[in-house]
Formats: C-alpha cells, structure tokens, sequence
C-alpha cells in the first residue's frame, strides 16, 4: 500500500523528544511543548494512576509533571534522553502525594474505573500495599516495559539496586496474593481466567 504524501512528510520532519526539548529550552517554542505532551500525556497518566490507584488525581499529577517540565526546562541536560527526565519528575510527583495521604492518614482508594480497565482488582490491590520504592520498579517494569537499566537512570541508583528491588517486589507481591487466593475461591476462579500475568507480574 503506497505512503500518503503527508504522512511521509510528518515522519520525515518528525523531531525527536530531545529535540523538541532543546527548542522549548532554548526558545520557549509552545508548538514543541506541545508535541512532548501528546507523545507523553497518555504514559504519564498511566504511571501516575498506578501508583496512586487514583485515575483522576493521575490525571492532575500527569499536567502538573509538565507544568513542570515547562518551569524547569532550564535545568534539562541535553546530552540526557528526554524521557528519562519527565520519567522522574513523574515518579517524584507520585512519591509526594503518596507522602500527603500518609500525612493525612488516608487510605489509597483505587478508582473504580481504573480497576474495571486493568487486569483485576486482586493485583491493584496488592500492588496498592506495596512501598513505594517497589511498587515503583514493578510499575515501571512490567507496566511500561522499562529496561532495567532505563529504571536505573530514572531513579538514579545502580542498576543491581533495581534488580533486587525488583525481586523482593514479587516475593512480596506472591505473599500478599497467597492468602487472598487461598481464602477466595470464587476469586481465584475469576483470575485464572486472566493471563498468567495477571497473577504474578
């Protein structure tokens, strides 16, 4: 099927994320902004609903990472992948609203919405319980499908750090589910349904 005219033109003066940066960098170019926030918004958004279990208040976090990335552009490194910077302007967002809520002694409360769209309310539930420093690499891993590496960048600690984080994230997450599992047949009949994933991540 031959190329639209127009489409090939768009992918031919496609400008990278980087790009796109430096120009809101250097000249406050809005039509650059703009174009980090539509390839960002929806990924941006869905961390942020991860971590908070709260679709709308994600979708607060989401502006406010940009309004951010817009405040701070002075302070953007271009030798730096773009990504990895609003990566962890995001993930920090996420950490101090998660402090607020402890602050104000409240439970997160999943959005029900939210929870119809992912995979069952089991594993958002135990996910919800996990700390934040592996609920963080379980999100960004299985979630966002983030290298280990990549994580490693954007929290900037050693990649090893990562990778046991990573794996005390799933024993904690098999021992929260265990029990439910074994106390909640109907439950368990209902995920098994789901992909293998579903369960352990």
């Amino acid at each position: 099927m031959p190329i639209a005219p127009f489409a090939s033109l768009r992918t031919l003066f496609a400008i990278t994320d980087e790009q796109a940066m430096w120009r809101v960098q250097t000249q406050d170019d809005e039509h650059a902004f703009a174009q980090l926030v539509r390839r960002w918004e929806v990924p941006i958004q869905r961390l942020c609903a991860r971590m908070t279990g709260d679709l709308h208040r994600a979708e607060e976090l989401a502006q406010e990472a940009f309004a951010r990335v817009f405040a701070k552009r002075k302070d953007y490194q271009p030798t730096g992948r773009f990504s990895t910077w609003l990566w962890r302007i995001a993930v920090n967002l996420c950490y101090d609203e998660l402090r607020r809520r402890k602050r104000r002694d409240a439970e997160p409360a999943p959005d029900v919405s939210l929870l119809d769209q992912e995979r069952g309310e089991l594993v958002r539930a135990a996910l919800m319980k996990l700390p934040e420093a592996y609920r963080t690499v379980l999100v960004l891993r299985h979630y966002e499908n983030m290298k280990f590496r990549e994580i490693a960048a954007v929290l900037d600690v050693p990649e090893g750090t990562v990778k046991s984080r990573m794996a005390e994230a799933l024993t904690q997450m098999a021992r929260l589910l265990k029990p439910v599992l074994a106390t909640e047949p109907l439950m368990k009949l209902k995920t098994q349904r789901q992909p293998k994933e579903s369960l352990i991540l």
